[in-house]
């Protein structure tokens, strides 16, 4: 690995690493409530509501791609600091114009943009930081808590704390997310040691032919290609159920504004039962084995979703769905830390998540379509579910060993050993 590592000091990176994502996860899940609510009192224009929404996601098709980039030739730990503070000067700042009454819809728009280009370069170089602070032994594990961190910050904690004091006063949530980041830049202090690839010390600085080098890469390694591909399809077929969710909630299962929240919070329940398990799974069966599984288990829970008429039966098969998918992510995860060389992980992981996240709207919008062709959520998540089940034999036999040429067959033992 290009990065330097303190010999024996990798539970303690990590925890420094884990203690940052947690706080600046706390932050993301009060903004993403914050924000809107916050817009609400502005305007009541559904295409400027709707807008904003758009405005949060666009950095993650604008600049994952150059943010990759960037991770490859810098200190990653230091462009984590500086994206978390300055997530934390434009929160700050949002603070002090709520309090002023000076906020307008436009203002909102401006901060929530420059949020996500910070959130997009904080989220990446935490992800490529991985594999500097753990041994390969220990990928599953690390993944799995990073999730975790995620579903309770953003799920848990961050929702509710956000509404919450949104509620007691307006510009007490944009405080607490702004300390939050201060936080999660502080904590980086404790992360020693350098954590700039060795390439990029003496290559020249040409970000256009170093993204060119990365999709050579991807290009000629079949196998990250083929999860890259994988995962986008899971991303995209499943996103038209996830869009349709409250529909069929409030519509299909006749449950009011308030009983949809429980929702959320068995999804989230779901994701960190997915987060425990993941490790454990790969360790007496395969990653292979969790991937596959894990992807048809999501067609199972959207295929009964589909068929179910009982708000509980909805709710638990939804919670399966969550850990489903949350464990598939995290054997994803591992298998990009362990194939990926780190001086260009930040440029794989850019396109991976351009595809995955760019399916996301993509798949939403179809959904909306199926549901008003169908007349029916219940029937968008019944579609979604069988076709999840095309997704997961389509990786089953897009990762057979007899798929691949012998360099890549060897690669293809990081998913189909436990270790």
């Amino acid at each position: 690995m290009a990065e330097s590592r303190a010999r024996g000091g990798g539970d303690r990176r990590l925890r420094w690493l884990l203690a940052s994502s947690a706080a600046s996860n706390l932050g993301d899940g009060i903004g993403k409530v914050a924000f809107p609510l916050l817009a609400v009192t502005l305007t009541r224009d559904p295409l400027l509501i709707a807008g904003l929404s758009a405005t949060q996601f666009l950095p993650w098709l604008l600049f994952a791609l150059p943010a990759g980039a960037l991770l490859d030739r810098i200190d990653r730990r230091r462009a984590m600091i500086f994206a978390n503070s300055a997530r934390a000067v434009v929160v700050g700042g949002m603070a002090v114009l709520v309090a002023a009454g000076g906020v307008t819809i436009w203002v909102v728009y401006a901060a929530a943009l420059l949020i996500g280009f910070a959130e997009v370069v904080a989220d990446s170089a935490a992800n490529v930081l991985i594999p500097a602070v753990v041994d390969k032994g220990s990928l599953d594990s690390a993944n799995s808590k990073l999730q975790a961190c995620e579903i309770v910050g953003q799920t848990f904690l961050g929702g509710p704390v956000g509404s919450a004091t949104f509620a007691l006063f307006a510009t007490f949530p944009f405080l607490l997310n702004s300390v939050g980041f201060a936080i999660a830049a502080a904590v980086l202090i404790g992360l020693a040691g350098s954590y700039r690839p060795k390439a990029a010390e003496s290559a020249p600085a040409d970000l256009r032919a170093e993204l060119a080098d990365g999709f050579r890469w991807l290009k000629d390694h079949r196998l990250v290609l083929r999860l890259v591909v994988i995962a986008g399809l899971i991303s995209l077929v499943s996103e038209l159920a996830q869009a349709q969710l409250v529909l069929y909630a409030i519509e299909y299962l006749r449950l009011s504004e308030a009983a949809f929240g429980l929702f959320a919070l068995v999804g989230g329940g779901g994701g960190l039962v997915g987060a425990g398990i993941a490790p454990r799974l790969v360790k007496t069966s395969s990653r292979s084995a969790v991937l596959l599984g894990g992807t048809a288990l999501c067609g199972v829970a959207f295929t009964g979703m589909g068929l179910t008429g009982s708000a509980v039966a909805g709710a638990a098969l939804f919670g399966l769905f969550a850990a489903a998918v949350v464990a598939v992510n995290i054997v994803l995860g591992t298998a990009r830390h362990t194939l990926v060389p780190g001086e260009l992980l930040g440029r794989v992981l850019g396109v991976w998540r351009t595809v995955v996240w760019g399916a996301i709207p993509v798949g939403a919008l179809l959904g909306g379509v199926l549901t008003h062709a169908l007349g029916s959520p219940a029937r968008t998540f019944l579609t979604s579910g069988l076709l999840l089940f095309g997704v997961a034999g389509f990786a089953f036999v897009s990762l057979r060993p007899g798929a691949f040429d012998d360099e890549s067959a060897t690669a293809l033992r990081v998913l189909h050993q436990d270790r």
